[in-house]
């Protein structure tokens, strides 16, 4: 059976070769309408790009690589989703890799050592600073996430982690908590985003003409599970009384919110708790957790266009955020 082409596709819907040619390869313009009719004709034609072919007219190989430091973590996880979703939009396949914020395993990725080539490189580095990057001997392009890596030459999407931390602080405000703790701060290691979100916490706090209290401020080891848990119990054992919680990602948020709960606290009304990066998880707790919930679809496309619209603008390109507002904080489930 010869093999369907462009050409064929373009012929079954209608429209120029180059149109067709513009839909598979996530170039030039075409309205949603044509693009959705283009997609269709590709899978009921049995369409099947020349990998070689277009990789010798275009110096692509149409695979980008990704790496996240911890995949079991859900909100890496769901941004990968994302990405994923924002690359087939390109016609481009993902490779995913885990660097558990090695140095090492950081380094040969973004120096392109043992992998295959690949168009570009999406790297949330914990390891590396901006010097090593820098210097570091592949020539892909890179697009950076997270916050570990400040003023660099490479772009950097990221959500702003202060004003975010500040607007879930402001959000318990608003509630009428007057006692409020962090949950989250780290005193070692990459403690960038802790660092962001404490100063977020603090600056509600000063607005609103609060005190600051170092005891309301509980350190963590990581950003898990457990370690909200533990918090929680140091919470109870001492003799503070916060009426609300602010934990700087989900997963503590939802370790403090086990502890609370089975401790025999009512959440919201002994505490109310909120979390950030708004995975899916906390739309299953019980009571469901409110959360901070950066624009992730944006951030994904975002990363992938600075990567293919090249030359890219270097520096820091945020995406917006919202609060998603749940049974947690005395809202309706969202």
């Amino acid at each position: 059976m010869p093999r369907t082409t462009l050409k064929d596709v373009a012929a079954h819907v209608g429209v120029s070769a180059k149109t067709v040619s513009n839909v598979v390869n996530g170039t030039g313009w075409v309205t949603d309408d044509l693009a959705a009719r283009v997609r269709t004709a590709l899978v009921e034609l049995g369409y099947r790009p020349n990998a070689a072919a277009r990789q010798l007219r275009s110096g692509r190989n149409g695979m980008i690589a990704l790496a996240l430091p911890e995949l079991s973590q859900p909100y890496f996880a769901e941004l990968a989703s994302e990405l994923v979703r924002a690359a087939q939009e390109r016609s481009m396949t993902v490779l995913v890799n885990q660097t558990d914020g090695r140095p090492e395993a950081e380094r040969r990725i973004s120096d392109g050592i043992d992998g295959p080539a690949v168009d570009g490189l999406i790297l949330s580095p914990l390891a590396l600073g901006a010097k090593e990057l820098e210097g570091r001997l592949d020539s892909t392009p890179l697009v950076l996430l997270g916050e570990h890596i400040g003023d660099s030459t490479f772009p950097h999407v990221t959500v702003d982690n202060t004003a975010a931390a500040k607007a879930a602080t402001e959000h318990l405000i608003a509630l009428g908590c007057r006692s409020i703790a962090a949950i989250g701060a780290q005193q070692s290691g990459p403690n960038e985003t802790s660092e962001l979100r404490l100063a977020g916490y603090r600056a509600a706090l000063d607005e609103a003409g609060m005190a600051w209290d170092e005891r309301l401020v509980f350190s963590v080891d990581e950003f898990h599970r457990a370690d909200g848990a533990d918090a929680a119990r140091r919470i109870l054992d001492s003799d503070l009384r916060p009426d609300g919680v602010f934990a700087f990602n989900d997963l503590l948020a939802l370790g403090a919110l086990h502890v609370f709960v089975t401790s025999g606290l009512d959440v919201p009304q002994d505490l109310a708790i909120i979390g950030f990066d708004d995975i899916e998880e906390s739309r299953y707790s019980t009571p469901a957790l409110s959360s901070i919930a950066p624009d992730t679809a944006a951030l994904a496309r975002r990363a992938i266009d600075l990567l293919f619209d090249q030359p890219a603008t270097p520096g820091m390109h945020t995406v917006g955020f919202t609060i998603a507002h749940r049974a947690s904080t005395k809202g309706p489930v969202q």
